[in-house]
């Protein structure tokens, strides 16, 4: 009963997956607005919708809908929008190494393994690699103990070495290609890495350029506020799980949000709200209020506040009113 239910064939790709990209080729090759496409299968109205939001969010179009300078850059990247947009950003924050490092983990299958049979073992190995306050940079310390021990040993013992600490060998090629692709698209677009290594505070400025809608803020019942409303809990794998890390950090950014028993930020990371603000310049919006004078510095002040998809990143900040 349920095998004759089923639709007769699978639901067209374009019809379930995020727009953006399309979009955005669409765009670059002046194919014209993808409403008036002739599509076999035209996409829902909403995932059109959703795909214009992602690109605005990323600054790829402007107020007409027209694609940027930066948009065009992200056309030639062959990866997520959302992803190539922290690509891009890492150069001018100088860690485009670590960042070509996340953004192809970001791009492929978890590599790391968690048998129903060995969940704890793998926990604990897994563990090891744990960063604090930020998965991604977790991702980078993944990497680090991979290269070092494909130098070290040959092609059969790292196959062993791989499944010893539960990491899928097949996913972990995939990783290293797509470093290898991505890495030589930047060089080719004019991008070089950095010869300092890139603090904290610059890995996630740069990550935050692509992740604006995927902000949280902790309330008292340890729930994220994130964008337009939505809610959601740090997802027990993550290593700022409450517990884990204590209380969990009041301001996280995470890779993605998923639903399974309940809304669950994946791949998360502790940061600032100044870092927010500085990313999301162009969408934040600013309200004013009881302007007064100040006698000492002669002239009227009033209180900022500022808020990003209905977010309050600043209140009551001092301003001159002018």
């Amino acid at each position: 009963d349920n095998f004759d239910a089923r639709a007769e064939f699978t639901e067209p790709e374009i019809r379930r997956t995020n727009l953006a990209a399309v979009i955005l080729q669409m765009k670059l090759l002046g194919f014209g607005a993808i409403e008036t496409f002739p599509f076999l299968d035209p996409p829902d109205a909403k995932l059109i919708s959703d795909g214009y939001r992602t690109l605005e969010e990323l600054a790829a179009i402007d107020a007409d809908g027209g694609l940027t300078p930066l948009g065009r850059q992200l056309a030639r990247l062959p990866v997520d929008p959302r992803i190539g947009r922290m690509l891009l950003a890492a150069e001018s924050h100088h860690c485009l190494r670590e960042l070509l490092i996340i953004a192809s983990a970001l791009s492929v299958q978890d590599p790391r393994e968690r048998p129903m049979d060995k969940q704890q073992a793998a926990d604990e190995i897994h563990a090891s690699f744990q960063h604090q306050d930020s998965d991604f940079l977790t991702l980078l310390n993944l990497w680090a103990f991979l290269e070092q021990e494909r130098k070290a040993l040959s092609r059969n013992k790292f196959q062993k070495q791989c499944r010893q600490h539960f990491l899928s060998w097949n996913r972990v090629q995939e990783w290293r290609d797509i470093h290898t692709q991505l890495r030589e698209q930047m060089h080719e677009l004019g991008h070089k890495e950095s010869d300092t290594e890139g603090t904290f505070e610059e890995v996630h400025r740069a990550l935050l350029t692509g992740l604006l809608s995927n902000i949280g803020l902790k309330d008292e019942q340890r729930e994220y506020l994130g964008a337009r409303g939505g809610r959601f809990y740090i997802h027990p794998s993550s290593a700022l799980f409450p517990g884990r890390s204590g209380a969990g950090p009041k301001w996280i950014a995470c890779a993605e949000r998923v639903e399974t028993t309940r809304q669950y930020g994946r791949i998360a990371a502790k940061v600032q709200p100044g870092w927010i603000e500085a990313a999301g310049a162009h969408l934040i919006k600013r309200s004013y209020s009881e302007p007064h004078w100040q006698s000492k510095s002669g002239q009227v002040a009033g209180f900022e506040t500022v808020t990003l998809y209905g977010i309050t990143l600043a209140s009551r900040r001092r301003v001159n009113y002018g």
